[in-house]
């Protein structure tokens, strides 16, 4: 009887890692427990606050694992809630998202009707809490990015995403030694989920209100200690470059007309004629994304999209840089190695 109502509803098990999370906690555990699925529980893992954090997690029907000695990094957490969850599948949810309803019932349904997938992940509503412009603009470019992405993924996002228990311990949960912040980590599970042959898919309708307030400076760090430089190691390492979500060819033509772009505007003083071949750069981007920019036109008006221009080109910018100090850094070791032992 056990077997057969497991068929019909796998338990879930939702981990939620936190650390100083309590402004949002309360919304997201919230949105968690509107579930009406009747196999699920959820696991809440501490990992070191300081805050209420605990205090608000005990309001709830939860399991709540304390890391010590912590913070530790999201990776340590969700792998400590992993070690000890119950269901057959792992539905990972970040304590600043509030999953829209019937996501549980939702994740349950992919993964019986489909045995063939082993992790699936969605993303940000179009409808961020945060209402200032940074926020907005960042939180609707993710959401752009992943409803046009590869139903077949590459990759793996731990914001909103669950993956088979069996399949996330055959190959060793989250790499908490290499990510002991938050990071990539996610992206790197996909990475060698892909490469041992399992199967992960996007699915656009699988969302959750992101409730993170951004700032300029905020986003910038985000983007380039977070993101783009492991990103970048984990590309060069791996000798794979995935035409999908932020890393398609549009993505990466994109970043180099934008380096040509200020290349030229630089050197303009000394050549008036490059501002024009700046522009011409420049306007490529634009016509390249253009499907962006009337995304943000349509959603929050014209005046908002062209200032999301700007910011959109600083952060192919910032890509590039990443990469280019990764890839010398990289390059250099790998001489001084061959100098060395030769």
């Amino acid at each position: 009887m056990q077997r057969s109502c497991e068929a019909v509803f796998p338990e879930i098990t939702v981990i939620v890692p936190v650390h100083d999370g309590a402004a949002h906690l309360k919304s997201c555990l919230e949105s968690i427990m509107a579930s009406v699925y009747p196999s699920y529980s959820c696991i809440v893992v501490n990992d070191g606050s300081g805050d209420e954090t605990a205090s608000i997690a005990a309001r709830f029907p939860t399991s709540i694992v304390t890391v010590e000695g912590g913070p530790l990094g999201p990776a340590y957490a969700r792998n400590r809630g992993a070690a000890v969850a119950r269901g057959s599948i792992l539905f990972f949810v970040d304590c600043d998202v509030a999953i829209a309803p019937r996501s549980v019932e939702q994740v349950s349904e992919i993964f019986r009707r489909h045995p063939e997938i082993d992790a699936i992940f969605g993303s940000y509503d179009a409808d961020p809490a945060a209402p200032g412009f940074i926020s907005q603009y960042r939180n609707l470019l993710h959401y752009f990015v992943h409803q046009n992405g590869r139903s077949q993924a590459s990759t793996f996002w731990a914001g909103c995403g669950a993956i088979r228990k069996s399949v996330f311990r055959q190959i060793g949960g989250f790499d908490e030694k290499r990510f002991p912040q938050p990071s990539i980590e996610d992206i790197e599970l996909g990475y060698r989920l892909r490469e041992a042959g399992h199967r992960i898919w996007l699915v656009p309708s699988l969302q959750g209100k992101h409730m993170k307030a951004w700032t300029f400076h905020s986003m910038i760090k985000n983007d380039i200690m977070q993101r783009a430089i492991p990103w970048s190691r984990l590309i060069l390492e791996s000798q794979h470059i995935p035409n999908d979500l932020n890393l398609s060819w549009r993505h990466r033509f994109s970043a180099i007309l934008i380096v040509l772009a200020s290349i030229c505007l630089a050197l303009s003083w000394l050549r008036p004629a490059l501002l024009a071949v700046s522009a011409a750069f420049q306007l490529s981007v634009i016509i390249l994304n253009r499907d962006l920019y009337l995304f943000f036109a349509r959603h929050r008006g014209r005046r908002f999209a062209i200032g999301c221009v700007p910011l959109h080109f600083i952060y192919y910018l910032s890509s590039v840089g990443s990469y280019l100090s990764v890839w010398t850094h990289h390059k250099l070791k790998r001489i001084l190695f061959s100098i060395t032992f030769s």
